[in-house]
């Protein structure tokens, strides 16, 4: 396949940016996004030009570090999968592919198709786990825990932690991404005695960080690699007004 790239290429966060145009010749249907990404690099490598860069770790959609919007769409739109798994059979032969970062307040632009999510590790760092004392290893399986609870836990760990929601939603905001991380200790006996102080923190967190609002578009859902629901932001909501009871 023959294609062409419109790439946001952008020196720093102070910079301006803009969109440049390369041809992606001879891609293999076979070959993942970033593999074709590399192909890339290793041509304007060998005419002496500066490289695109993008972040990556794990390629096999584990880790979320390969965040592109493409096409408009957050890790290119298609159900359950991050960029790294995106392989170009998904295109054809002539498509023209856009490809920028995420773009919102809180994640300033390093350079190119590189940002510093840094924000979303403040909101961790503000509650995102427990401080009491819970015992050693084998004390984990002394407490029982219903499989309604567990399995709820669960699904709110899937997250990754990639950005995705806040990137697709309209309004940049973060509450699909706290809302997963106070539902997961909000309903285990080991999050419990912090419940009230992490949510406060959490939240105030968010919006400190210059994270926008919910406003139930429903994008966050839609983008997530993963698949998070949104019910977790009906918990985070519940929470929030139980910890400002008496």
């Amino acid at each position: 396949m023959n294609l062409t790239l419109y790439v946001w290429r952008q020196k720093g966060p102070k910079e301006m940016g803009k969109l440049e145009q390369y041809e992606a010749p001879h891609v293999s249907p076979d070959q993942s996004f970033l593999e074709m990404l590399d192909d890339v690099n290793e041509e304007l490598i060998r005419t002496g030009k500066d490289p695109i860069a993008f972040d990556h770790d794990c390629r096999e959609g584990i880790c979320g570090m390969c965040s592109q919007v493409i096409n408009g769409r957050p890790h290119g739109g298609q159900d359950r999968t991050t960029v790294c798994q995106l392989h170009m059979r998904s295109f054809k032969d002539g498509d023209s592919i856009y490809i920028e970062p995420w773009k919102a307040k809180a994640f300033p632009i390093v350079k190119d198709l590189v940002v510093d999510r840094a924000a979303m590790d403040t909101i961790m760092n503000s509650g995102g786990y427990t401080s009491c004392h819970t015992g050693g290893v084998p004390d984990g399986n002394a407490v029982m825990i219903g499989k309604p609870e567990a399995d709820y836990a669960m699904d709110a760990a899937e997250c990754i932690g990639c950005g995705a929601c806040i990137a697709g939603c309209p309004n940049s905001s973060a509450m699909l991404f706290t809302g997963n991380k106070v539902a997961q200790l909000a309903v285990l006996p080991q999050g419990r005695p912090e419940a009230k102080a992490r949510v406060k923190a959490m939240t105030e967190t968010l919006q400190e960080c210059g994270f926008g609002n919910c406003s139930n578009h429903y994008e966050c859902q839609t983008s997530c690699p993963k698949g998070i629901d949104v019910k977790f932001i009906a918990k985070l909501n519940r929470e929030y007004i139980k910890s400002l009871l008496p």
